[in-house]
């Protein structure tokens, strides 16, 4: 297989080895890290006393109500669109500085909901796949989560993953649901 980039690259590196020898200037070697990959699946199961399309839209548009990590600490605005090519996306300021959490990769309101990206976890070698499924039950939707992840991290940081979506459910979701609060704004 012919490479004739390669050809370049090799003049250039050649050319840039020699100039720093006859110029008598270090060469800087980029440091290399080897890192394993792993994969995971979380789930989780919440009952939230309302219709599956009101369970979509409390856990799509603004979110700040019930979701409490963020980069910032008081963020201008934290929503999730609720569409095919939407974003889940933490607005810093007025200034535009922010964050893309992730991008909503299927929505379907009341039956589905799909992200893809590292959430809060921006910069490292890491995604998910998050979806979330609603379901009509007897007194209410019953919310499953799936969370496929994938990348670089160990058990440490699965366990604080699948912590981190047991508080999101069920000790911030849920009570925000089950008061009524929401009714407030919507």
């Amino acid at each position: 297989m012919k490479r004739p980039w390669l050809k370049h690259a090799r003049r250039r590196i050649g050319a840039a080895a020699l100039a720093a020898m006859f110029c008598n200037l270090p060469v800087m070697l980029a440091e290399i890290k080897s890192f394993s990959l792993r994969g995971c699946t979380l789930t989780e199961e919440v009952d939230l006393p309302v219709s599956p399309e009101t369970a979509f839209d409390l856990m799509t548009g603004d979110i700040s109500p019930w979701w409490d990590h963020h980069i910032v600490q008081s963020p201008k605005a934290l929503y999730i669109e609720p569409k095919a090519g939407g974003g889940f996306y933490e607005i810093f300021d007025g200034k535009g500085n922010g964050a893309r959490h992730a991008t909503v990769i299927y929505a379907d309101r009341g039956k589905i909901l799909r992200l893809d990206g590292p959430l809060g976890l921006s910069g490292r070698a890491v995604t998910f796949v998050t979806t979330f499924e609603y379901e009509k039950t007897e007194v209410g939707t019953r919310v499953k989560l799936t969370v496929n992840m994938s990348g670089q991290f160990d058990e440490n940081l699965e366990k604080a993953v699948d912590g981190v979506w047991r508080h999101f459910l069920i000790e911030r979701l849920k009570p925000y649901v089950e008061s009524g609060q929401w009714k407030k704004s919507h």
